[in-house]
C-alpha cells in the first residue's frame, strides 16, 4: 500500500507566531503617540523641575530648589486637601446620581431616549461657558435670585468659602453625571435579562432586583467609572478658574489652579513643574488602588461580579 503525504493547501493559517507578529504591528501607532504625547511630555516636566525657568529666559539647573519650595510651602497642604476635597464629594454626588440615572435610561422605551439625549447636553458645552453661565445666575445683585425676588437664590454664594466649594461641586457633577450615566447605561444593557425574568419568577420586585442583580453585576462599571471620576477630578482648572478663581480667599485653590498660578502667573516653571509631577504620581496611586479594589481580574466580564 503507498502511503502519501498530505500537501497543506495554501490558503492555510499562517503560524502563531506570525499572527501574534502582524497584530503587534496594528498597536504601533497608538503605541507611537503614547510616547510623543504620552511619555515624552512627562520626562520633560520631570526635567523641568529641577531647574529655573521664568517661561522666556534661558533655562538653568536648580537641583532640589523648586521641589524644596513647593515641599515647604504651607499652601501645598491645603491644595491637597481643597483637591481631595473636590474628588470625594463629586465622587459622592455623582456616582448615586449616575448609576440611577443610567438603570432608569437603559430601558427600552422611546422616551427614555430622549431623555438621554437631553441630560447628554451639558457634557458638550464648554467648561468656561458653563463657569460664566453659573457664575451670571448666581450673582447676588443681578442674578436668578434677585430677578425672582429669592432671598434664598440671593446669596453670595461665591463669596462665603463653604457655599463657593457647594457651588463648584454641584457645577462639576452637573456637567459630567451625564458622561457616568452613559456609562452605566451601557453597563446595564450587558446584563442579560433572563436574570431579571428569573428573579421576578421568584417574586422579587424591582428594588430587590436592583440591589441582587444590577448592583452586583456593576461592579467593574463602577470601578471603571470611579476611576475616571477621581483621576479626572485632579484635572478641574478651567471650571475652577473662571467661576472662583480659587477664591475667596484659597477655599478653592486646587492643586492643579495652585500650578496654573506658579507657573504662568509668578512665571515660575520650576515649582510648576514639580506640582505637575506630583498631580502624575497622586493619580497614578489613585487609579493603582481602584484597580486593586475592583479584584483580582477587573478586566474580566461584568457577569462575574455576582
Amino acid at each position: 500500500m503507498t502511503t502519501t503525504t498530505a500537501i497543506p493547501p495554501a490558503h492555510q493559517a499562517a503560524p502563531r507566531s506570525v499572527q501574534h507578529g502582524s497584530v503587534a504591528w496594528l498597536a504601533a501607532p497608538a503605541l507611537v503617540m503614547f510616547l510623543a504625547f504620552g511619555v515624552v511630555p512627562l520626562v520633560g516636566v520631570l526635567v523641568l523641575s529641577f531647574t529655573s525657568w521664568d517661561g522666556l529666559g534661558a533655562i538653568r539647573p536648580a537641583g532640589f530648589n523648586s521641589w524644596r519650595a513647593v515641599l515647604t510651602d504651607p499652601g501645598l497642604p491645603h491644595a491637597l486637601w481643597v483637591t481631595f476635597l473636590v474628588m470625594i464629594l463629586s465622587w459622592a454626588v455623582q456616582t448615586p446620581m449616575s448609576l440611577l440615572l443610567g438603570v432608569f435610561l437603559a430601558g427600552h422605551q422611546r422616551y427614555r431616549g430622549v431623555l438621554a439625549v437631553l441630560y447628554f447636553i451639558p457634557l458638550l458645552l464648554s467648561s468656561a461657558a458653563i463657569s460664566i453661565t453659573y457664575k451670571a445666575l448666581l450673582d447676588p445683585n443681578f442674578g436668578l435670585g434677585a430677578g425672582l425676588k429669592l432671598p434664598f437664590l440671593a446669596q453670595d454664594w461665591l463669596g462665603r468659602p463653604n457655599l463657593a466649594l457647594g457651588v463648584v461641586i454641584f457645577v462639576v457633577s452637573w456637567q459630567f453625571i451625564p458622561f457616568h450615566s452613559l456609562i452605566y447605561q451601557g453597563g446595564v444593557r450587558q446584563i442579560p435579562d433572563t436574570m431579571y425574568q428569573a428573579a421576578m419568577l421568584d417574586g422579587a420586585g424591582r428594588i430587590r432586583q436592583f440591589w441582587s442583580i444590577t448592583l452586583p453585576q456593576l461592579k467593574y462599571t463602577i470601578i471603571t467609572s470611579s476611576t475616571l471620576m477621581v483621576v479626572g477630578s485632579l484635572t478641574f482648572f478651567d471650571l475652577i478658574f473662571v467661576l472662583t478663581a480659587g477664591g475667596p480667599g484659597d477655599a478653592t485653590r486646587v492643586l492643579a489652579l495652585d500650578m496654573y498660578k506658579r507657573g504662568f502667573q509668578a512665571n515660575l516653571m520650576g515649582p510648576a513643574s514639580a506640582i505637575a509631577v506630583i498631580l502624575v504620581l497622586v493619580g497614578l496611586a489613585l487609579a493603582l488602588l481602584l484597580r486593586r479594589l475592583g479584584g483580582r481580574d477587573a478586566t474580566a466580564s461584568q457577569l462575574e461580579g455576582a
